[in-house]
């Protein structure tokens, strides 16, 4: 078997160098490329793309305000309602999506009884979010 001379030395021995011209050759011929391909790339059309987002929006039910007087009238958002009338509108917002909050706010002196109607009425419905109103520092 023989070996070119080029592989050992004078004494015989195998040559531990490595011939890094090549290797320069290619980094050279890549950095060319690199510098002539970049400018062309970053000479592009800009264009406003809509924005899409995965997260479903969260929309805030309804609040309805609903008040019990001493006499046990009901007011609606401020206005007076009757008993019948009362129950159309608790039938119609039951059906509504997302359901709305009843926040509820009784007077100190009106009947338990008032109270207890209104809410077996806002239940059997499915009304299930009341919120209690209440005064601030009331005892």
């Amino acid at each position: 078997m023989s070996f070119s001379s080029s592989q050992f030395d004078d004494e015989g021995e195998v040559m531990s160098e490595i011939n890094m011209t090549p290797l320069v050759d290619v980094m050279l011929v890549l950095l060319i490329i690199f510098i002539i391909t970049v400018p062309v790339i970053n000479h592009a059309v800009k264009l406003d793309l809509p924005k899409a987002s995965s997260q479903q929006e969260e929309v805030k039910p309804d609040k309805i305000n609903l008040s019990i007087k001493v006499d046990g009238g009901v007011s609606w958002n401020g206005e007076s309602v009757a008993a019948d009338e009362l129950q159309s509108r608790l039938e119609s917002a039951a059906t509504r999506q997302p359901q709305p909050e009843l926040h509820l706010q009784v007077d100190k002196r009106a009947e338990y009884d008032h109270v207890a109607q209104l809410l077996s009425s806002a239940s059997r419905l499915g009304l299930g979010k009341i919120a209690f109103v209440t005064e601030p520092g009331a005892h």
